[in-house]
């Protein structure tokens, strides 16, 4: 059995550290006709569409720098897509957790639709 990708192994720390902060999963790499949304979390009422982004160094504006508005654009998209499925639409925001050598950020509201 080969070990998890760097990029699996940041959504599962990312998908952890947002457990401690409360937050509670519903799906992990939803994948739709647009994209994939790495992590739906729900924050009380809110359902929670989370970007994991894995950085090994701030060169090139480092973690954040890296959704850039077409990335945006995709996964506003794939949320759609996914709260089309739903019977009732809660409310909704998009966060970010990057995480760096420096450890795990978490950026509530980091993009708007």
């Amino acid at each position: 059995m080969s070990a998890a990708s760097p990029g699996a192994q940041a959504e599962q720390r990312a998908a952890q550290f947002l457990q401690q902060q409360g937050l509670k999963p519903v799906a992990h790499n939803y994948r739709g006709r647009f994209g994939e949304i790495d992590l739906i979390m729900q924050d009380g009422a809110t359902l929670v569409f989370v970007e994991v982004r894995l950085r090994r160094s701030a060169d090139f504006g480092g973690a954040a720098a890296s959704i850039d508005a077409r990335k945006q654009q995709r996964i506003i998209r794939t949320a759609q897509q996914y709260l089309a499925g739903l019977a009732h639409v809660p409310p909704c925001r998009f966060d970010a957790v990057l995480i760096d050598d420096s450890g795990v950020q978490w950026l509530r509201n980091a993009f708007e639709t």
